[in-house]
């Protein structure tokens, strides 16, 4: 058995991932945390999501009890869980965005003392795009006009989205390209012709889309897309509980979906 801790609890992927680990066999929730001034601070979790996990009240301080954090929050609230597991020696599964560099360094020295996976997205669909990315970038990262376009609801609050990111990242690295000197976000005015080596990045918030990027491949006479769409928040709430399941009883060391993919093979 894998106790869990999962932070956000309350938000919406938080409360999918609680209801996804009442129904595993393999996990225990002994945690469900947020922040000191939530309204439902010291309610029963149950009481929130309606089933199961009676005997866990919802608190800001994390115990001891948990194998691994589950943290889908903000920056500020994934630096201070961080502290925590570090302080108590509890393995760290997050798929917060919106981290800076120096946050992202703050992950990389904690996974010195334990183990830490982060990933922008915990979908298997989404980290099989990034390896299809990889494979196209490397065929034709050298000629075609390449654009990365994501959507999501009208209440993310940063932009371009981590996975937008990600795939941008994922080309340079394969078609032998600096981010900081090829990645733009949207056009607007004379923007002048187009670089033959410019990634541009265009961010859509609208409604209620849970998530969807395509990236494109513009060649001459030819488009190739890479499309990838989420219907619902279950495929990032079981990507974070496979990654959870992985991290458990892991060495210290910074992983990625990736590594937690592999390990299923």
């Amino acid at each position: 058995m894998i106790n869990v801790a999962i932070n956000g609890v309350c938000g919406r992927m938080g409360l999918r991932i609680a209801t996804l680990v009442a129904e595993d066999k393999d996990l225990e929730l002994v945690a469900a945390l947020e922040m000191k001034d939530h309204q439902h601070i010291g309610q029963e979790l149950s009481a929130i999501i309606g089933r199961g996990h009676s005997d866990v009240i919802i608190s800001d301080e994390l115990n001891g009890s948990a194998d691994v954090l589950i943290d889908f929050t903000s920056p500020d609230s994934t630096m201070e869980k961080l502290k925590a597991c570090t302080d108590k020696e509890i393995a760290m599964v997050t798929g917060t965005t919106g981290l800076d560099s120096e946050q992202m360094e703050k992950i990389k020295i904690a996974s010195q003392t334990i183990p830490c996976l982060f990933s922008p997205n915990m979908s298997v669909g989404v980290n099989l795009l990034f390896n299809l990315v990889e494979s196209v970038s490397k065929v034709l990262g050298e000629e075609a006009d390449i654009e990365i376009i994501e959507s999501h609801h009208r209440y993310k609050k940063d932009a371009p989205s981590g996975t937008a990111l990600k795939l941008a990242e994922t080309i340079c690295s394969a078609a032998n390209r600096e981010m900081d000197d090829v990645v733009i976000y949207g056009r607007k005015g004379f923007s002048g012709e187009r670089p033959q080596d410019q990634i541009c990045i265009h961010s859509i918030r609208s409604g209620d889309i849970v998530g969807e990027h395509t990236v494109t491949f513009c060649n001459a006479g030819e488009r190739l897309e890479l499309v990838h769409k989420a219907q619902t928040r279950d495929s990032f709430a079981l990507g974070s509980i496979r990654a959870a399941k992985f991290l458990a009883g892991k060495p210290p060391g910074f992983y990625n979906m990736k590594d937690a993919l592999m390990d299923m093979c």
